[in-house]
């Protein structure tokens, strides 16, 4: 049934897709992420919050877990332990977490599957809500929680009372008397399909995306299409340097992204230095490393001069139960990823790190 429903319709789907128009548009999502940008400066608590970030204040940024019904779809399945160890940790060592959207898979689920098949890491986020430390943040697969009259009700539901949802944060420090921002949101600004107006955002996640997902059409969404992520990366990134003394963190893509670097890029950075210096041991692990990346389909990347202020979080649903995220500490920003290594416990691994004072102008 599937297969016939495709051939009838998989034409009309595909000719729909491109007129919603998932792909990128420079203008546009420079536009939209301007836009909140203001907003939240301007109007904080609207659209978004503003910290005030102290030298002590820690933050652990998560994003993209897309939690789903447990069932063959469910991409969140194998990171399920390494997200709840993860929350553990950073909820005892008092971090702030910050849900930068795509939480929950809403485009491929019901609601009641996915409270159902959930609730342990529901209530591990609960846990920071009670401490105060805790912002949602809604992204392109979870638009219920912005646009929803029931969001309110299963929010209570979940969390024990209804928190605010929002669409983005920053993050503002001084550091030697020069003003830092940091901008976070999830990343989907900008895309049609996701960023319209309440009717397109009800019909996309209502009607049209299970649509998809039922005909296992690829909508060349972000996190499905490896060039198209690189794109939309470097649509964030120009965004971010026509900045001044700001920074962008954004998810969507399910690409990790260091200081406007991916994280594959970094692996051929690090091993042209570990061949320099004759390091075996480190050209070892990285060449495993990237064997990991290459088999999962990411290709060599095009290396340019970066300026240093765009990084993503990555996702919580990589297909080896990896989860990666941004952690804001002490004054250093750190990609980190929690993995099964050792006898199958979770551990955490910094990836990279480097002090906020290098992401001035």
């Amino acid at each position: 049934m599937r297969k016939f429903l495709q051939r009838l319709l998989g034409k009309w789907v595909i000719n729909l897709s491109n007129k919603f128009g998932s792909r990128p548009n420079q203008i546009r999502i420079h536009e939209a992420l301007t836009k909140l940008y203001d907003t939240i400066l301007d109007e904080p608590g609207k659209r978004g919050l503003v910290f005030d970030l102290q030298p002590d204040d820690k933050f652990i940024i998560f994003s993209d877990q897309h939690k789903g019904a447990r069932d063959y779809a469910d991409d969140f399945a194998l990171a399920e332990k390494n997200y709840l160890a993860a929350l553990a940790h950073y909820h005892q060592e008092n971090f702030h977490y910050i849900n930068l959207g795509d939480s929950e898979e809403l485009w491929e689920n019901l609601m009641e599957s996915v409270i159902k098949h959930n609730k342990a890491t529901f209530e591990a986020e609960k846990a920071f809500i009670l401490s105060e430390s805790f912002t949602k943040i809604f992204g392109n697969h979870d638009l219920y929680w912005d646009n929803d009259p029931l969001a309110g009700f299963n929010l209570n539901r979940i969390y024990g009372k209804k928190i605010p949802i929002y669409e983005g944060a920053i993050l503002r420090t001084n550091i030697a008397d020069r003003k830092l921002n940091i901008f976070l949101t999830h990343g989907h600004q900008g895309d049609l399909q996701s960023d319209g107006n309440w009717f397109s955002k009800w019909f996309v996640s209502t009607i049209w995306a299970p649509l998809q997902s039922f005909l296992r059409i690829n909508p060349n969404t972000p996190a499905y299409d490896n060039q198209l992520k690189t794109e939309h990366n470097s649509m964030m990134y120009s965004w971010q340097i026509e900045q001044q003394n700001t920074s962008l963190i954004t998810g969507h893509t399910h690409q990790p992204v260091f200081a406007s670097l991916t994280h594959l890029e970094r692996i051929y950075l690090k091993l042209k230095r570990a061949t320099i210096s004759n390091n075996q041991q480190e050209i070892d692990l990285l060449n495993a490393e990237l064997k990991k990346r290459i088999r999962e389909g990411d290709e060599a990347p095009e290396f340019k001069q970066y300026k240093p202020g765009y990084f993503n979080s990555g996702c919580c649903c990589f297909s080896d139960g990896d989860i990666t995220g941004i952690e804001i500490e002490n004054g250093v920003i750190r990609l980190i990823k929690w993995s099964f290594l050792k006898k199958g416990a979770p551990e955490r691994i910094a990836l990279e790190e480097m002090r906020l004072a290098e992401l001035l102008d």
